[in-house]
């Protein structure tokens, strides 16, 4: 059986919504009508009844006061006038004497209908009345009606408004629908042709954005920020590639060197070692790059915060501190910690760890002796924690500064100090997986290096500190 296929206006998610929102307006709007109907029936059919009745009882009454001649009277100046009741006073043999309504045999007291016919001027039709007969005695009857035409009337006014109403409205609905598909179609186009657009290998287009902040606008700038982060690990990828490419060539070229080296001129075994030991610490210091590198790509890949708990900062500045100040020392360094009590932030406390001990190892390793290092965490007055690492060595150029995160960034100052130039460059992704700010600040004379984490936690308990400290994965990123 041939499949029927839509047009794709009519297929859109908005023009089905459209269609099944006026679907149940109109199942709505007809529970709606037949209520109101059926409501307004049953008021005008008792509220009819209710004036017969009176009319009834009043017409018994003069009756008995009046007698027949005065009842009589009293109907034939009474059935006059559009709204007036239609009468009928009918003796013991059954013969009209007043009255609109004509006489019927068989007539007997209580609810009855009884059919008038009306004259040719009038249109010819017989009109329907509901009459209360009455018996005032002695077998004279007294019926008073009224024509149900008039509830009929207002029973078909009641639903030509009700269908007029649905008709509109869907007739509106599925013209709202279909507008509201185009737009919604057109908005839809456009991230398909950015999407098509990218897949091509252009991946600088973007969603366009109309600032109206709707949904499809939200969408938009949620999509624009997940291209900009996915172009921006794009460039990363691109970069670390080319920087490996080109840091990583000299070392292996001196392996390479070294290796053909002892092979052609070798001649004792004293000689075999001193190359593979050469060749063994270029080894292990490409080693060392491969592996920071990996756990930059791990830190910058860590896309999810929910294992993230509270850490406790001081405690992990002051073990840093405390790790390292051996080594300061017997490089003839001086490394001062000013901690705060008890500060804690949400984040990894081993990743937190490593950017501490990388900040204190770079600036040990690229200041000469005699430098001081200070090591502080503070409350930030706004609400937040700041770690930084100073000194007061002989600082960065001008130029080289903009450069420090960078991967495999060396300064002319730091060229022939050890290192691979990956140290600030975890700092940087470690901040940006916790969202603090690194800023680097030059002094006078010295640098300044600090994270500012935008809230803190300090309660007024002290806690153990979790992993143990980490060898830096890389520095010589300064100097």
């Amino acid at each position: 059986m041939r499949r029927i296929v839509l047009p794709r206006l009519l297929r859109a998610a908005s023009f089905r919504f459209a269609a099944l929102y006026v679907a149940l307006f109109a199942a709505s709007a007809l529970v709606l009508g037949v209520a109101v109907f059926l409501e307004t029936r049953s008021a005008l059919q008792n509220q009819m009844a209710d004036r017969i009745e009176t009319e009834a009882t009043f017409l018994r009454g003069e009756y008995g006061a009046g007698g027949l001649d005065h009842l009589l009277d009293l109907v034939r100046s009474r059935g006059r006038g559009a709204s007036a009741l239609d009468y009928l006073v009918e003796d013991p043999a059954g013969r009209h004497l007043a009255g609109e309504m004509p006489a019927r045999a068989g007539l007997k007291p209580g609810w009855t209908v009884i059919e008038v016919p009306q004259a040719e001027e009038d249109g010819g039709r017989s009109e329907h009345v509901r009459a209360l007969v009455a018996d005032l005695g002695g077998g004279l009857l007294l019926a008073i009606g009224s024509d149900l035409g008039q509830i009929t009337a207002v029973e078909e006014a009641i639903a030509s408004a009700f269908l007029w109403t649905v008709g509109l409205a869907a007739v509106l609905g599925i013209g709202g629908g279909v507008l509201l598909s185009r737009a919604f179609l057109a908005r839809v186009d456009a991230i398909a042709r950015t999407a098509e657009a990218i897949i091509g290998g252009d991946l600088a287009r973007r969603v366009p954005v109309r600032g109206t902040d709707d949904d499809l606008d939200r969408l938009a700038g949620t999509l624009n920020r997940m291209l900009d982060r996915i172009g921006t690990l794009l460039e990363s990828l691109r970069q670390v590639s080319s920087d490996i490419a080109h840091d990583l060539r000299t070392p292996l070229t001196r392996l390479y060197q070294r290796l053909e080296d002892a092979r052609a001129h070798a001649r004792s075994v004293a000689e075999y070692e001193a190359a593979v030991d050469a060749a063994l610490a270029e080894a292990e210091g490409l080693l060392a790059t491969f592996s920071a590198l990996l756990r930059i790509a791990q830190v910058e890949g860590a896309s999810s915060r929910a294992g993230f708990r509270a850490a406790d900062l001081s405690a992990v500045v002051e073990a840093v501190a405390d790790a390292y100040r051996p080594d300061a020392e017997a490089a003839g360094h001086q490394l001062n910690a000013t901690v705060a009590p008890c500060i804690r932030v949400q984040g990894d406390q081993e990743l937190l760890t490593q950017a501490v001990a990388n900040l204190v190892e770079n600036a040990l390793r690229h200041t000469p002796a005699g430098t001081v290092i200070r090591v502080r965490l503070t409350d930030d007055p706004g609400g937040g924690v700041v770690l930084a690492v100073e000194d007061d060595g002989p600082g960065v150029l001008p130029e080289d500064l903009p450069h420090l995160t960078d991967r495999f960034y060396r300064g002319e100052q730091s060229r022939t100090t050890p290192g691979n130039g990956l140290g600030l460059s975890l700092v940087e992704a470690v901040a940006d997986l916790h969202r603090a700010r690194l800023d680097i600040e030059p002094l006078n004379p010295g640098l300044r290096v600090s994270l500012a984490f935008a809230q803190s936690s300090a309660p007024r308990a002290r806690y153990p500190l979790g992993p143990s400290v980490p060898i830096p994965v890389g520095d010589g990123d300064r100097r």
